[in-house]
């Protein structure tokens, strides 16, 4: 499997082994808000067996999004709408970026149905995601995604450098423009995306795995 520089950089500054306890909490809180509603920081730390303290030194912490009441909306997956459509199981939600399309289903568990816009053309693109079959049902076949370079990751705004310039294109050459300001950036085809972005996925399950009996 090719290795993708951006997948690398996630991997090793957000989610390194020093940083479990973060890393599960996200991961937690995805599977929680997949169900289509917000969740309390104290039912997020008792899922996760974490403090509420542990919350604030999570990966992309300063990102995530409250409600009024200071309940989770969004972390990553997200009830706030998005470009990124994501559909489990009835609910509508949504991501911070293309790539999370992807990424999430692993995660979570759980099949989803994607529908996102082209960022250049405003073609709608369709998909679906399954956590052990990976991608099917790519409409149009010829789409692909943004992912910035590794030096675009500012780990205090995740959300702006990293997931926000991460956009569907209908096509490689309507992702044009997108890789003339993201240089260091990667365009690839959806299937290579799931790919070489898996082994994002595969660290947060790693962190939120139950310890096994010895």
């Amino acid at each position: 499997m090719t290795t993708n520089p951006f997948a690398t950089t996630i991997v090793d500054t957000l989610f390194d082994s020093t940083a479990n306890t973060g890393t599960n909490l996200m991961g937690t809180a995805m599977r929680l808000l997949a169900a289509g509603e917000p969740i309390t920081i104290e039912q997020l730390a008792t899922a996760a067996g974490a403090s509420v303290a542990d919350v604030e030194n999570a990966p992309a912490a300063a990102d995530i999004e409250y409600d009024d009441r200071h309940r989770i909306l969004g972390w990553g997956l997200t009830l706030n709408p998005t470009p990124h459509r994501f559909t489990v199981d009835g609910h509508q939600l949504y991501t911070w970026c293309a790539a999370d399309t992807l990424l999430f289903p692993a995660i979570i568990g759980r099949p989803a149905t994607v529908e996102s816009t082209c960022a250049a053309t405003g073609t709608t693109i369709r998909l679906s995601v399954d956590p052990a079959s990976g991608v099917s049902g790519l409409d149009p076949a010829t789409a692909v995604i943004s992912v910035p370079g590794p030096d675009e990751l500012d780990p205090t705004r995740v959300r702006a450098t990293t997931c926000n310039p991460g956009r569907y294109f209908a096509t490689a050459v309507a992702a044009a423009d997108w890789q003339s300001r993201h240089p260091t950036g990667l365009v690839l085809p959806v299937a290579d995306a799931y790919a070489q972005l898996r082994p994002i996925s595969d660290r947060v399950l790693t962190a939120t795995e139950p310890p096994r009996c010895r």
